[in-house]
C-alpha cells in the first residue's frame, strides 16, 4: 500500500506565506513525478505545480512567481512554498505522485486526502 500524507495547510492573511509538505510512504520502488493540485469550492480540481526528477518544474500561470515546488528524493517528499497568497488561492490542496510499486510495473497515480488552505482578505 502507498500513502501520501499532506501537511502545512491552515488560515493565513492575504500576502502571507505557507509551506505545504507531502510525504509518500509504503511499497514504493521509484517515484517519477510529484505535484500539487487544488480544488476550490464549486470548482474543478486544477493543477498548481508539478516536478519531475529534481528540477523539471511546471506551474499554473496563476501561481508563477509566487509558488515554488521542490522535492527531497531521500525522503519521498514534495513541498510547495506559497508566498504572496491571495484569497483566490483558497482551496483544498492535494498531493499527487506517479510512482512504481515494483521494478516491472508501470507508473500509477496516487493522491493524498488533501489539506485546506484558507486565505483571508
Amino acid at each position: 500500500q502507498v500513502q501520501l500524507v499532506e501537511s502545512g495547510g491552515g488560515l493565513v492573511q492575504a500576502g502571507g506565506s505557507l509551506r505545504l509538505s507531502c510525504a509518500a510512504s509504503g511499497s514504493i520502488f521509484s517515484i517519477n513525478g510529484m505535484g500539487w493540485y487544488r480544488q476550490a469550492p464549486g470548482k474543478q480540481r486544477e493543477l498548481v505545480a508539478t516536478i519531475t526528477g529534481s528540477t523539471g518544474t511546471n506551474y499554473a500561470d496563476s501561481v508563477k512567481g509566487r509558488f515554488t515546488i521542490s522535492r527531497d528524493n531521500t525522503k519521498n517528499t514534495v513541498y510547495l512554498q506559497m508566498n504572496s497568497l491571495k484569497p483566490e488561492d483558497t482551496a483544498v490542496y492535494y498531493c499527487n505522485a506517479n510512482l512504481k510499486t515494483r521494478m516491472w510495473s508501470g507508473d500509477m497515480a496516487y493522491w493524498g486526502k488533501g489539506t485546506l488552505v484558507t486565505v483571508s482578505s
